[in-house]
């Protein structure tokens, strides 16, 4: 199990996944990003990844968790980013 310390590198990331009603995107924090992704795609993550066969779209490497968090809560009220790294993710112009 890891430690959770001030001095652990954080990570902030970005998934998406093809869903019948649109491209979704998940925005998170974790200690270890493969990790984090291998659990949301065995459907052991976050409640609203279950069931979706996610791809990491971007990721942020931090200095600490209280960093790696402060940058989700941003991320997440990022609409615009979200949308251009789903079309990116698609193909399609941004």
């Amino acid at each position: 199990m890891e430690q959770n310390t001030p001095h652990s590198p954080g990570y902030v990331y970005v998934l998406g996944c093809a869903a019948p009603g649109g491209y979704r995107t998940y925005v998170g924090w974790t200690l270890d990003l493969d990790r984090r992704l291998s659990q949301h795609n065995a459907g052991t993550g976050a409640k609203s990844t279950r069931g979706r066969l996610w791809a990491l779209l971007y990721a942020e490497h931090l200095p600490d968790p209280r960093a790696a968090m402060s940058r989700e809560w941003h991320l997440k009220r990022n609409r615009t980013l979200r949308r251009q790294l789903a079309l990116w993710a698609q193909g399609l112009p941004g």
